[in-house]
C-alpha cells in the first residue's frame, strides 16, 4: 500500500468519526439545552453570558412587534401548534467544531406576510411570490389604531376609523390582542378579522397598501376567502399578519417589515418593528 493510499484511507475513518460525534439524537433539537424560550440563558455558568431578550429598545423608541417562534407558536392548520422547527444537525456538545441547526418552519405561521399567490393561482403561476414583493411598501410611516372591540372589522367599522387619506400603511389592533390570541399555540376560529365588505371599503375608500393584523389571518373566518382575494386582486396590498401590538400606543410609527427572499413561496415568516 502506497503512502498516498494510506493518508487517504486514515483520512475516510477521521471524518467517519468526527461524524458520528457531531450528528445528535434525533430527538436532540435546539434551543434545549442553549435556552427555555424565556428569554434567560439556561445552563450558563458564567453570569456575565446571561441574557434577556427584549422587547423595546433604545430607550421606548424602537418596539419589537413580532412574536417569537416557539414549538407552541400557532399556525392556521393544527392544534398544537408549530412544534419542533429548528434541529441541531451538528452540536459542538457532541463533539462537533461549531452548532448548526436545520430550520423547517410553515410559511404562515407566526408573524408573516402574504404574498398575492397565496389566494390566487394565475398569480402563483405567474411568479407574484414573496420576492416580488415591495419593500418600499412594507418600509415607511404607518398609523397604529384602535379596533372597536365587539365585532369584526366591516366596512362600517371602517368608516368609524376615518382614516385619513393619503396614509398607505395600518396597522390594526383588535380584541385579538386583548385575548393573548398568539400565545395560545390553538388556532381559534373567533379570531377578528376583516368582513369581505370591510376589505372592500379599504380598498375603495383608502390609500392603504400596508395592512397589518394582530392575528395568523387578516380575514375573519367566516370570510376568510373572499376577504383574501378582496385585498390581493391588485397585487398592490401586501398584508402582514400576526403582529405583536401588546403595550404600544395607538398613534403615527415608522414601520420596518422584512421578509426573508423565498423565491417561489406565496407566504413568509417576518421581522417587524416600529420606530417612534
Amino acid at each position: 500500500m502506497g503512502s498516498l493510499q494510506f493518508l487517504l484511507i486514515c483520512a475516510v475513518v477521521q471524518s467517519i468519526l468526527f461524524l458520528s460525534l457531531a450528528i445528535p439524537s434525533p430527538d436532540s433539537a435546539y434551543p434545549s439545552p442553549y435556552g427555555d424560550g424565556s428569554g434567560t440563558c439556561v445552563g450558563v455558568s458564567d453570569p456575565k453570558l446571561q441574557h434577556i431578550t427584549r422587547e423595546v429598545y433604545d430607550n421606548g423608541c424602537i418596539f419589537d412587534i413580532t412574536h417569537k417562534f416557539t414549538p407552541h407558536t400557532p399556525v392556521g392548520i393544527s392544534n398544537e401548534g408549530i412544534g419542533k422547527f429548528l434541529t441541531l444537525l451538528f452540536s459542538m456538545k457532541n463533539g462537533s467544531l461549531y452548532n448548526y441547526s436545520e430550520l423547517r418552519l410553515p410559511a404562515h405561521a407566526g408573524t408573516h406576510v402574504d404574498a398575492p399567490g397565496h389566494m390566487y393561482e394565475n398569480y402563483f403561476e405567474e411568479g407574484y411570490d414573496v420576492d416580488t414583493l415591495d419593500l418600499k411598501v412594507l418600509n415607511g410611516p404607518a398609523l397604529l389604531v384602535d379596533v372597536p372591540r365587539d365585532q369584526n372589522i366591516t366596512a362600517k367599522v371602517m368608516k368609524s376609523l376615518n382614516i385619513p387619506k393619503g396614509v398607505k400603511r395600518v396597522l390594526f389592533r383588535t380584541l385579538n390582542t386583548d385575548r393573548g390570541l398568539m400565545y395560545n399555540k390553538a388556532f381559534d376560529t373567533s379570531y377578528v378579522g376583516f368582513m369581505k365588505d370591510g376589505a372592500q371599503w379599504l380598498v375603495d375608500n383608502t390609500d392603504v397598501k400596508l395592512v397589518g393584523t394582530d392575528y395568523l389571518s387578516v380575514a375573519a373566518f367566516d370570510d376568510l376567502i373572499p376577504a383574501h382575494l378582496v385585498f390581493l386582486k391588485s397585487r398592490e396590498i401586501i398584508l402582514v399578519e400576526g403582529l405583536k401590538l401588546d403595550d404600544v400606543k395607538a398613534g403615527i410609527y415608522s414601520v420596518h417589515c422584512l421578509p426573508l427572499r423565498l423565491v417561489g413561496a406565496e407566504g413568509s415568516p417576518i421581522r417587524c418593528i416600529l420606530i417612534k
